[in-house]
This record gives structure tokens, sequence and C-alpha cells, in this order.
């Protein structure tokens, strides 16, 4: 190709996406397509190229579209074409004047999965589920080596997952200042950071507010964002092409990042393949000074409990660095938080055009939310949109939200009264929270291990049901009614002088109640 034809192909590609700014096309997908490149025009046909197989998709589906601003920008048809190229170059994410913050924010430096090669324009592409580790869903080209990670569109939710829409309270300001520590790289102390609470308290909008941070600041970091469960799933697929190219490949691909982080990493507990795998790569990122980012329902002690393939020495390196916990919100912090997510879904609705959002929830209604609302902040912010929904329905009707809809919200999401909480479902919690049996549980051992998740049972029981301290004794094996006494007693006074035991007793009555 000529220089005046590049330069003409990337005269029209650019005279296109000034067009399709202005049709409002979604923001990803307006971020995909400036982060294409244009290759060549040959005066009917316009060509450009992405690294991103998922891009390349989602652009492929817009081609109608397209063509009719490149016929616009051309005065003339234009064809168009999206092609997959396989370079291992990282290119730095478009910045400045060339793409706006929002759009920054849509496209991260992070693990792709690997992408099959491009199909037929009549063939429907094949599953890429197991396509991580061999760059193919065929099974006639599995032993090809594993691609490079390259820089991916980050889906539109994950996107809004920013430092600026994390409401940060007692609760979770450390936590939520460790994290912006880490994003921005200039407090290496930081290292490993772990992040740990129960689920729906924000640990994962942390973690992709780092990743975000690091997108729109410093794209040039290639920052791998992996669920536990994911980067268990990248062990076994390379195991399973029985190569050592395929394992040499996932090893250098996941020891070249700047930033690995593993979110829900308790989800590789009784893996133990994948933990040996996966502090071989610590230890080759720690040493290279690269930065390391874990979170989990747990802390790192508790994760080597009961017959998880954690050992001491391992749950002690993570614990190295910083190890910070969140804590269930109170009155205050929902209250914040319930007025943060009403202003940014009003905002979000009136960006994005999306309607039934226009309601009005006055402060008295928003501190009402507050006190009907449980802990879990993912179901807080489903209340709020809930309750906003309904309250534009009802002015449409000429209407008002009042205390009465509240709180038959509150309730359907929150309810209470309606379950018998038994003696035997704490149990089961316990048994399987402590990985310990039932015959250890209300057994006569007297073993270190055994003697917490028993008294804790022992608590609980107390707390959530009705069984006199005698009815406890017998549901525990017989026991006498000092010694339920003691465990309740041990119980409270533990709770008192070790904030993660309250942690873990907060999680494990969270997890029963079932409903906060």
């Amino acid at each position: 190709m000529t220089t005046s034809q590049e330069s003409d192909a990337i005269a029209l590609w650019q005279d296109a996406l000034t067009l399709l700014a202005e049709r409002n096309v979604a923001p990803a997908t307006l971020a995909m397509l400036r982060s294409c490149q244009a290759v060549s025009f040959d005066g009917e046909k316009l060509t450009v190229s992405t690294n991103m197989g998922f891009a390349q998709r989602k652009i492929s589906q817009q081609a109608p579209m397209i063509e009719e601003c490149l016929e616009q920008a051309a005065f003339q048809p234009v064809g168009f074409e999206v092609i997959l190229t396989h370079d291992s170059v990282r290119r730095p994410v478009q910045t400045g004047a060339e793409m706006s913050r929002e759009e920054v924010g849509r496209i991260n430096t992070t693990a792709a999965a690997m992408e099959p090669a491009p199909a037929a324009a009549n063939v429907a592409p094949k599953d890429t589920t197991a396509a991580m580790v061999t760059g193919t869903s065929r099974p006639e080209a599995a032993k090809q080596p594993v691609s490079d990670f390259k820089n991916e569109v980050i889906d539109p939710s994950d996107s809004k997952l920013t430092f600026d829409r994390f409401v940060s309270g007692e609760e979770n300001e450390f936590a939520f200042d460790a994290a912006k520590q880490v994003a921005n790289g200039g407090n290496k102390s930081y290292n490993p950071l772990f992040i740990y609470g129960k689920s729906g308290l924000g640990k994962t909008h942390l973690l992709r507010a780092i990743q975000n941070y690091i997108a729109q600041n410093d794209p040039s970091r290639l920052c791998v964002y992996r669920t536990g469960t994911e980067f268990v799933d990248d062990y076994v697929n390379a195991m399973n092409v029985g190569d050592t190219p395929a394992k040499a490949a996932l090893s250098r691909n996941y020891q070249n990042v700047d930033v690995l982080i593993i979110d829900d990493i308790q989800n590789m507990r009784r893996a133990a393949g994948t933990i040996s795998f996966f502090f071989e790569t610590y230890n080759t990122l720690m040493s290279h000074g690269k930065q390391i980012v874990l979170a989990a329902d747990r802390s790192p002690s508790q994760l080597g409990m009961g017959d998880s393939k954690f050992d001491e020495r391992e749950t002690s390196r993570m614990d190295s660095g910083v190890t910070v916990s969140i804590q269930v919100p109170d009155y205050e912090l929902k209250l914040k938080l319930i007025n943060s997510f009403y202003d940014t879904m009003k905002q979000d609705a009136v960006r994005e055009h999306i309607p039934g959002m226009t309601g009005t929830i006055s402060e008295a209604d928003r501190k009402l939310m507050a006190e009907k609302s449980g802990t879990n902040i993912r179901i807080i912010e489903g209340f709020v949109h809930t309750c906003l929904i309904t309250a534009s329905h009802k002015e449409k009707l000429g209407e008002r939200l009042d205390r009465e809809d509240i709180i038959k919200i509150a309730n359907a999401k929150w309810p209470t009264g309606q379950k018998t909480i038994t003696v035997e479902q704490i149990q089961k919690a316990v048994e399987t929270y402590y990985d310990v049996s039932h015959m250890d549980l209300v057994g006569s051992k007297r073993n270190k291990e055994l003697m917490e998740p028993r008294h804790v049972a022992v608590w609980l029981t107390r707390e959530l049901t009705d069984n006199t301290l005698a009815d406890i004794g017998k549901k525990f094996g017989g026991r006498s009614h000092a010694t339920v006494k003691h465990s309740i007693f041990w119980v409270d006074k533990t709770r008192k002088e070790d904030r993660i035991f309250q942690d873990r007793i907060q999680t494990l009555q969270d997890g029963i109640t079932d409903n906060r």
C-alpha cells in the first residue's frame, strides 16, 4: 500500500468516527471503534484492524451503520472490513484529544480471553470458553502456542466501577485508600494488597476501580484482572493441552504483567496445582517489583483452614503486605450509599437516555430506606433502583412514593419473620465454613482446631434460635449447661478483642440468615 493510500484510509476512518459519534453510538462501542487502526482504502473498501477478537466481533455487527457513515464521508458507497491481527506489540490506549475520559475507562490493559481465528462471514463464531490457553476452540489447533495478553474492552457495567463512584465510610475507608495507593503506583509498600470481607460490600468495585484507573492514567502498564475461578480455568486448560510450550506460554503471560489482580481467591482453596502455579507467578512478580492485588471473602489465615490446599507458608505470603477488611455498613454509611446511588442513577438516566428514572425520592424517605435496608451493598443498590422506578411510575399517575411503598419494597428485598432457622442449618453452615465434619463438631474431640467452630456454632444457635441452653447442649453431643455457657462467654469475649474474629462471626451469621 502506498503512503497516499494509507493517508486516505486514516483520513476516511477519522471522518467516519466523527460521524459515528454524532449518532449517539454507545460509548463502549465507540471506544472499540477508536481503538482500531486504519489499514487500507482501495477506493471501494476500507479495512481496519484490531488485535482484540471480542472487538472484531462486536464491530462487525455494526458494519451496516459504519458503511452508511463511510458513504456519507466519501460521497460514494464504501465497503467495510475489520480484520484481526495477532501482533504481540502492546499498544497504549488512546488518550487526550483522541479519546474522552469516559471512553478511556472502557478499555483497560488486562488479560483478554484468547480468541479463535477469524471465522468466515457466514459462519457463527464457535464457543471460546476453553480458548484462553490454546488460542482457538478447534481441537485440531490445540497445539498452537498461547498468545500474549492483549488489551481488552471492559464490559460497560465494569467500566463504571471507578473510585469516583465508590462510596467510602469508616467501614471501608482504609481499603479505599489502599486501593488508590496501589492504582497510582506511588506506594510500593502496599504489595501485596489483600482485601477481604463478606460478599456484597464492594471488594470487586475497588479491584475494578484499580483496573479502570490504570487504563485511564497509565495504560502502558499491563494490568490483568481475573477471578479465582478464571485463574483455575487458565491453569487447567494449559495442563489439558499437554505440551511444554503451552505451559511455558501461560507462565510467561502471567509473569509479564505489571499489575495482577485476583478476585475471590478463596475459589482456589482446593486446587493444589493451581495454587502451586499461582505462587510461582507470585514470587516472580514480587521479585521484579510488580504489583499484586488479591481479594477474598475471608482473611489469609482463614484461607488455610480445614482441608484447604493453601499451607501456612502461602497464606503468610499473602498476608505479608497490607491486609485490610471491609466491614458491613452502619446506618450512616447506608444513608450515604443510598443518596449516592440515587443521585448517580438519575444522572446516568439523563446521560444515557434511560426512561422511567425521573422520579423524586425525598430526603426523609431516603432516611427511611436506610433504616429498612440490610447490609449487602449490591442489594441496597437494587433497592434504590426499585424505589426510583416506583417513584417515577407513581408520579406519572399523579401520585408520590410513600412510606408504605418503601417498606413493602424493603420487605421484598430483606424478608423478615418468614424463615425459621434450625440448629441443623447453623451446624451445616459452620461445618462448611471451617471445613470440619459434623461428627467432629458435635463430638468429644478436644483438638485445638475444633474449639473455635464448636464455640461459634453454639453461640450462633443461642443468637438465631429460641432453644434453651439445655436444648443447645443436647444438639451438640449432650454438653452440659455450663459448657454451653462457656462457649457463649468465649465468643462474646473474643469478639470484643479480635476484629478479625468478629468479621468471621458476622460473615457466618449473615450467610445463615441469608437476607443480610
